[in-house]
């Protein structure tokens, strides 16, 4: 499996390499533009991503723009829905404002209240039958 972990915290985004590392590749964006950009790159390389976990407070661009411009990307690309990349959002914020957003307006597949924990990232993997 190929991963993208979108996060701008090093904390965080450590903490989610050691979940993943046993599961996969990992990619890392610091911001949700290198997120778009390594999109972008991995569908040109032939080699798309299989789950992007996606910060939403992040500079540049944040991780719900950052969303909608990936799902914008696939539809111009033409890629079925059951083929669009799994998007598990994450957040300190447990606010119920913010999830709704994430599924609705940017089409999140799954959503994180961190801290993160590897109970939390089986749970949402296995909803999304990413994992047994």
């Amino acid at each position: 499996m190929k991963y993208l972990i979108a996060e701008d915290h090093l904390m965080s985004r450590r903490i989610l390499k050691e979940l993943l590392a046993s599961q996969g590749d990992c990619d890392i964006a610091v911001n949700g533009q290198e997120a778009i950009d390594s999109f972008v790159l991995a569908h040109e390389s032939k080699r798309p991503y299989d789950v992007i976990f996606m910060d939403i407070m992040m500079p540049i661009v944040d991780g719900m723009e950052s969303l909608r411009s990936i799902r914008a990307i696939e539809r111009e690309m033409e890629i079925p829905p059951h083929l669009m990349v799994k998007v598990i959002m994450t957040t300190a914020l447990d606010d119920p404002h913010t999830v709704i957003t994430s599924f609705n307006k940017c089409e999140a597949d799954a959503f994180i209240v961190k801290p993160l924990s590897r109970s939390k990232l089986l749970k949402e993997m296995r909803a999304l039958k990413l994992i047994q």
